[in-house]
């Protein structure tokens, strides 16, 4: 039977190919002892189905995503160790869960499950919503009988995540809104209110003071050539996504940002908590290094993390520490460095990694917290005093006419 495939190699390069199995598993299993590691399997000229029969579901990304993954683990985990049958569970899962689009992939994987395919195979055949790493950990526990427990570390794994994400996303939504008001506001000054100043200068035929005249100057434009500004700001935005949508691109972007001034520290802090979890959790779990170490990098969003975790795949390919790649004081702290190498002499990086997860996480948080709490009056005063500069431009004038009264 020929199967296409699509896989990744250790290096992390995408690999599509054909290959002769009876089923989707030998398959697997077959790309796995190459150095492979599939994320599609199947019929060759079937289409773009990840397994044979799967239905094609839309991809879904953000906190609802990973909320929903960490639910359905959770949940699943308190079913399959209280005895509860793997195709009861997922039904009972199925039932309850609101999201409809959710409850389409729950039911493909049910599914698959009653026709006999493994779990890990049945979320197989749905990447969009199955990452490579919760994957393998539900492979490694069903070939190792450690499914429940397996299923608690996707768990925990997700739930980390997902409360990264939401305190980033939370402590940036105040400064955001504070900002979309303002320039809300300033919007409405130059474009109704500066005009009518203007024209009432004009009728009283004072002299200007020169910010008078600028403001004046900058609302005639903006009012004048509003839709060029947009055209201009669409197409540079435009520009930019698919600038970076390149591998160029997204090189400069992932460089510049861990150059930012005190931004970049917390970015490399992130980019490294990352690292250490997925590749603790994975070690712990019992996943081949080098396997635990492609998924780890397929898991960074930085460029040049992922590069770090190749030339650590590198590392160990050639016989050297896994500690001598993250010797990088650009990208890894020597603190971070030293944990590492010593969890290599005791034979406990896994313990360790999620120690030194932990750890950051926790300085993270904090960080985030106390940054937002400086962020916000920052702007405030910075807009306000934007604000009052406006209005002081435009009552000046007001103010000499009085006094020559």
């Amino acid at each position: 039977m020929k199967l296409a495939y699509r896989a990744f190699d250790s290096t992390g390069r995408s690999v599509a190919d054909t290959i002769e199995a009876a089923n989707v598993a030998e398959a697997t299993e077959t790309l796995r002892r190459q150095g492979l590691f599939p994320t599609e399997i199947g019929q060759a000229g079937g289409g773009s189905a990840p397994v044979a029969g799967a239905r094609p579901v839309r991809r879904k990304r953000g906190s609802r995503q990973l909320k929903n993954l960490a639910v359905f683990s959770r949940q699943l985990h308190v079913l399959v160790a209280s005895g509860t049958p793997l195709v009861e569970a997922l039904g009972a899962l199925e039932r309850q869960t609101k999201d409809n689009a959710w409850r389409g992939v729950l039911a493909g994987v049910r599914e698959k499950v009653e026709e006999g395919v493994s779990l890990s195979e049945a979320m197989n055949a749905f990447p969009g919503y199955f990452d490579p790493v919760c994957l393998s950990l539900i492979s490694v526990g069903e070939s190792g009988g450690m499914l429940p427990e397996m299923l608690d570390r996707v768990a925990m794994l997700t739930r980390k995540r997902l409360q990264i994400h939401n305190s980033v996303v939370g402590a940036m939504i105040y400064p955001a809104l504070l900002i979309s008001v303002s320039l809300g506001v300033l919007a409405v000054m130059f474009i109704f209110v500066v005009p009518r100043f203007a024209e009432l200068f004009k009728t009283l035929d004072v002299p200007l003071p020169g910010s008078t005249k600028a403001l004046i100057g900058v609302s005639g434009f903006l009012k004048a050539y509003w839709w060029a500004l947009l055209l201009a700001g669409g197409g540079l935005v435009t520009s930019a996504k698919l600038w970076l949508g390149t591998p160029a691109g997204r090189r400069s972007k992932d460089t510049a940002v861990l150059r930012l001034p005190k931004l970049g520290d917390i970015a490399r802090s992130f980019s490294t908590a990352r690292i250490a979890r997925v590749l603790g959790v994975l070690l712990n779990s019992h996943v081949p290094l080098l396997e635990a170490l492609a998924l780890t990098g397929r898991a960074m969003r930085n460029v040049n993390y992922a590069e770090l975790i190749a030339r650590a795949e590198d590392a160990v390919t050639h016989g050297e520490p896994l500690s001598s790649a993250f010797n990088d004081e650009r990208l890894i702290d020597p603190s971070v460095y030293q944990a590492l190498h010593n969890g290599e002499q005791s034979g406990h990086v896994g313990e360790v990694l999620i120690n030194v997860a932990d750890f950051l996480d926790e300085e993270n948080d904090v960080v985030v917290r106390s940054l937002t709490s400086i962020i916000e009056p920052v702007i405030l005063i910075f807009l306000g005093a934007l604000v009052a500069l406006v209005a002081l431009s435009m009552f000046m004038p007001m103010f000499d006419l009085t006094a020559m009264t």
